[in-house]
């Protein structure tokens, strides 16, 4: 009974994967077009109404309030007032490498191990995900793929999103190492005197280690790690590769990024010390605390990105408030981060709306703006081709009808990925249309 109830999910399962729609990637960008009369949003916290929009071969050509059109030119869209953005930029995610996340199968977000800084997530990137192209229809055109682990997860790739494999959406490849820190925090203790057991641990009352002695051996082995691996690059005379060591030599000459996955300040300040004592480019991954040590941030130029605002404080005494503000104060104290959207449920959807909460509890709506497009795009080594609506980069446009950051009447029409113009179905909005139709609440929308 239970293998043909299984068998039956299964099949449900492979059902609804096959019934989504397919939408092929838009042909490369050729000539020229206008965007014309929009509220445009650079990135970098600048607003010109009534504004235009010059692309061509991909690229913006020029942008302003006093580009010339020609007169009768078919290659132009009148916005008549909407609001554009740069293509909204999510920094970190396991997009096109968890598909289901109740169906082993379509699971490929880490490998086995703690030590594996050789895995590149790009190679498992799946770029036929279904989840796509619902992050497409709230802005996201870009994102951070990012391995899982336990310790050292392997390297994160930056994609855009429309492409037929991974090798086309590939914006930035390998562009940081991803180590997950150990918690450093006391687990408590039950069952009675020299019981070492704690939450998830599995041996309530009976004997268990320091956690917090074992994580910092663990992070000293690390330290040991990337000793050897520096003492390897500087060999001339190398008789065997070690992968492992080949992988992390662009952490040395600040070619790649150190992304720290960590929540506590503690944690935090043993980040610190790799930067100390290797010098590498580090970005602070999770970071809910990261505003008591904004100050030591700011001194060793580490970036931060902020994985989940709308949660819950980290400890019991913080504001109830500090996740949303948290943002505003690294900014007060000059500290480069961006914004995320961790969220299993929401899959980074919500990476707007987590930006608006900032602009709610201190930023301003352009500063938060900027934390999901140009900001992101300088912490992951982009910020050449995108982040922002200038001239020479590549032309990752968002369109929308309201205010991009306010869920209340965000409604984006229309999306551009180096200057091709994407298709915004998704299996959302199919589902909507199939059950209005169903109940004959709404006409069916053109094309379906």
């Amino acid at each position: 009974m239970q293998k043909i109830i299984f068998s039956a999910l299964l099949t449900a399962s492979l059902s609804l994967l096959q019934a989504q729609e397919t939408v092929l990637p838009a042909k490369e960008q050729k000539g020229s077009f206008y965007l014309t009369n929009a509220t445009i949003h650079i990135g970098n916290g600048k607003v010109i109404q009534k504004g235009t929009i010059k692309v061509t071969n991909g690229k913006i050509e020029a942008v302003g309030d006093n580009i010339a059109v020609p007169a009768g030119a078919d290659n132009v869209t009148d916005l008549k007032g909407q609001d554009l953005y740069p293509g909204l930029i999510l920094p970190t995610s396991t997009l096109g490498l968890i598909e289901i996340s109740s169906v082993r199968a379509t699971q490929d977000a880490r490998e086995i191990g703690e030590m594996n800084p050789s895995v590149r997530s790009i190679v498992a990137y799946n770029s036929d995900s279904k989840v796509i192209n619902t992050l497409r229809s709230n802005g996201i055109l870009l994102a951070n793929v990012v391995p899982q682990g336990n310790f050292v997860a392997g390297t994160s790739s930056v994609v855009q999103l429309d492409a037929w494999n991974w090798e086309d959406a590939a914006y930035k490849t390998d562009a940081g190492l991803h180590v997950y820190m150990p918690s450093l925090l006391p687990r408590p203790s039950f069952g009675g005197r020299g019981g070492g057991g704690g939450f998830g641990m599995g041996n309530f009352g009976g004997q268990g280690g320091d956690p917090v002695k074992e994580g910092l051996e663990k992070m000293e082995g690390l330290k040991t790690f990337f000793r050897e691996a520096k003492a390897y690059q500087q060999l001339t005379d190398r008789k065997a590769t070690n992968l492992k060591f080949e992988a992390v030599k662009d952490l040395f000459e600040k070619k790649q990024k150190l992304y720290m996955h960590a929540t506590t300040a503690k944690q935090i300040l043993v980040a610190l010390d790799f930067v100390k004592e290797f010098g590498f480019d580090m970005v602070i991954v999770g970071g809910s605390e990261s505003y008591q040590v904004a100050d030591l941030l700011k001194q060793h130029d580490v970036s931060v990105i902020l994985q989940q605002p709308h949660s819950l404080p980290t400890a019991g005494d913080d504001d109830v408030d500090q996740p949303y503000k948290t943002a505003a104060q690294l900014k007060k104290a000059g500290v480069l981060f961006s914004i995320s959207d961790d969220d299993s449920q929401t899959r980074g959807r919500n990476l707007a709306f987590n930006a608006g909460t900032a602009a709610a509890y201190g930023l301003d709506k352009e500063e938060a703006l900027a934390a999901i497009t140009l900001n992101a795009a300088r912490i992951m080594g982009v910020a050449d081709k995108t982040g922002s609506i200038e001239v020479g980069k590549d032309a990752n446009i968002v369109v929308s009808s309201g205010d991009l950051l306010d869920m209340r009447n965000s409604n984006v029409t229309a999306a551009y990925i180096q200057g091709r113009k994407i298709d915004l179905t998704d299996k959302h909005k199919l589902l909507n249309d199939r059950f209005e139709q169903k109940y004959e609440l709404k006409a069916p929308r053109k094309g379906f």
